[in-house]
């Protein structure tokens, strides 16, 4: 048993691991999941600048992925629709209808410039052995752009989820740049599908996002839907608002889509039907409003952590610095190596030092005769020559040497050390070096990344505002039946959002959603909207003493089909009464010595209480009557 639980909790804790870091959850220093860098590696790997078919990069990328096809290609859609990495061919589906895209077998793809110039080089890349160790695959890919933000992501893993919401590029950079200046710069999504969202709840990537779609309403007769809201399609919209005009939630003519390269739904509205109150239906019922929380859970040094969008903007500018700062270095040994080379190359030929091996018979003799040959020249050679160094001088063609252009060698060996010159200033000066990167990719690419989601303030849509009362709530008092599906007297007119309150004649009480058929009482005292401000004022009788009571209250706290009572136990609620300037006529029973049998109260001269609490004595006399006038 004890082996059994072992393997368990090992198999299980291995799955988990696997699933979390690679599978669902994207690595904050890239911004990928495995199978989205699968993909782009694979697409950088075949680049030629031509497009190659999905279905042939399915099949490349499956040495590196062993999870099937299918995972591999909704994956490559769904990349090349963010409009960022893949330049696309074909047909990838609709994202404003939600069409999905054609077989992978007939639609093209290739890496955008902005992927090749920003996401890759493989001379400063980690890499491990891929699945099966045919292969070599990169750990992270040096991404020089802030991926994570810019696409989004979302998945689910064993035990916690990531929903990662997209942000504009030029913004992530442009806060990029904020931040190496030692500023702060918020950023908030931006989505590919429009529409208007407010962040007030953002909570730098960990609360939510209210989203709307954005609607023309220029037309009195009818209201265009031009923008949608994130996660939403054209078809999701048009049922959600079939749907609510069934249930009557709305009313509405017609509805058509016109949607073609850009999003536009017509509701034509109902005759008599005001534009306001269907824009307010809409939001209120349909997917027109919706609400999106986010939770910024990415890997990060190998654990699944949870990182704040201004976190990850420092942790990509960090990182940035790092990737240009290893490319400078890399270049500067490169062409280090290149001066060095040209230097032996310069004196080599220049020097005529290939005359000295002419008459030397054996090949060590001929290597130190080089060897000989450069030493007087060891100050300007600089670095210690190498038997490499001299087998490549032996390799150079005599036709070479004979064409050999002093001046135009000069001129390369002054031009690599002017670079030389550049990268120990860039990386001397770092940090504003990786500032003006971040500006040449936002003055070459800021045309192509416009934001497209309106950010706003708005309040959301209370339902029970938005819902048209088109129902007749009726009362009959013979059968003590409330109900719009009542054969009664007509009360008013309500929704199925709304809330009425029930006073029963023994002075019990309720708040209750809309009944369809509800017996409440044959003598009902009371029935109307809930309004909190609203003073009642009861007669009630003491039943022991028949002493009179008075009581003016309101009905601010409750819960929904609850009963509750307006006068004590052992008392008779006599009369009920909302106006204000009513006076009760109490008429006392008559008794010996008692002179005054009828008296008058102004109610207005009672201070207002609680639901709960008791009433005030009128007289220590046993009352007759009550009337209100």
């Amino acid at each position: 048993m004890a082996f059994v639980n072992t393997l368990y909790n090992t198999n299980f804790l291995e799955y988990a691991s696997y699933v979390i870091k690679d599978r669902a959850i994207p690595h904050v220093d890239d911004g990928l999941k495995p199978v989205q860098r699968r993909i782009l590696h694979t697409l950088y790997e075949v680049d030629d600048g031509k497009f190659h078919k999905v279905a042939n990069i399915v099949g490349q990328c499956m040495k590196y992925h062993p999870h099937g096809d299918a995972s591999i290609g909704d994956a490559l859609v769904a990349i090349a629709n963010k409009d960022l990495f893949i330049d696309k061919q074909g047909n990838f589906g609709n994202i404003f209808t939600g069409d999905p895209a054609s077989a992978v077998r007939y639609i093209e793809c290739r890496l955008s410039p902005l992927a090749v110039e920003s996401l890759f080089n493989p001379e400063i890349t980690e890499y491990v052995d891929s699945y099966d160790g045919r292969n070599r695959e990169p750990v992270t890919l040096p991404a020089k752009l802030p991926v994570l933000l810019a696409l989004g992501a979302e998945g689910i893993a064993v035990g916690m989820s990531t929903k990662i919401l997209p942000h504009n590029l030029i913004e992530l950079l442009e806060a990029q740049i904020a931040y190496l200046h030692g500023d702060q710069h918020l950023v908030f999504p931006d989505f590919p599908t429009g529409g208007l969202a407010d962040v007030s709840e953002y909570n730098d990537g960990n609360g939510k996002v209210l989203l709307r779609a954005k609607l023309d309403t220029s037309d009195p007769k009818r209201i265009v839907i031009r923008e949608l809201p994130f996660g939403s399609t054209t078809e999701s919209i048009m049922a959600s608002i079939e749907g609510a005009a069934r249930k009557g939630k709305l009313k509405i003519a017609g509805i058509s889509d016109y949607t073609a390269e850009n999003v536009e739904i017509e509701v034509r509205l109902a005759r008599g039907i005001h534009t306001q109150d269907t824009v307010d239906a809409l939001y209120a019922f349909t997917d027109c409003e919706s609400s999106v929380s986010v939770n910024m859970m990415v890997i990060s040094d190998e654990k699944p952590v949870v990182m704040s969008v201004t976190e990850v903007i420092k942790r990509n500018s960090d990182r940035l610095i790092e990737i240009l700062t290893a490319e400078l270095k890399l270049e500067e040994r490169k062409l280090k190596d290149k001066l060095h080379a040209k230097t032996l190359e310069q004196i080599f030929i220049e020097n005529r030092v290939y005359k000295k091996i002419e008459a030397m018979k054996t090949a060590e003799s001929v290597v130190k005769a080089v060897f000989d040959g450069l030493a007087p020249f060891q100050r300007e050679i600089r670095r210690e020559v190498t038997n490499e160094d001299v087998d490549t001088l032996l390799k150079i063609p005599i036709r070479r040497i004979s064409l050999y252009d002093i001046n135009r060698a000069k001129k390369e060996m002054e031009d690599i050390k002017t670079r030389l010159r550049e990268i120990k200033r860039h990386l001397g000066a770092i940090v504003d070096y990786t500032v003006d990167f971040l500006g040449k990719i936002i003055n070459k690419y800021k045309p192509q990344h416009p934001r497209k989601t309106e950010l706003v303030s708005f309040k959301k849509v209370d339902v029970r505002e938005a819902a048209q009362r088109n129902l007749k709530l009726r009362y009959d008092k013979d059968t003590g039946y409330l109900g719009y599906e009542v054969n009664g007297n007509l009360l008013f007119d309500v929704s199925p959002y709304d809330r009425v309150l029930v006073i029963r004649k023994t002075g019990a009480f309720s708040v209750i959603g809309v009944p369809e058929k509800l017996f409440v009482d044959k003598g009902m005292l009371h029935c109307g909207f809930v309004d909190k401000d609203l003073v009642f004022t009861a007669i009630y009788r003491d039943e022991e003493t028949k002493f009179p009571y008075i009581k003016r209250f309101k009905i601010e706290q409750f819960q929904l089909n609850k009963g509750y009572a307006i006068v004590p136990e052992n008392c008779t609620l006599l009369k009920l009464t909302t106006d204000p300037n009513a006076v009760v006529t109490i008429e006392y029973k008559p008794k010996p010595r008692l002179k005054v049998l009828e008296e008058n109260f102004k109610v207005k001269n009672f201070l207002v209480k609680n639901a709960k609490a008791g009433g005030i004595r009128l007289a220590n006399k046993e009352m007759k009557s009550a009337k209100i006038g």
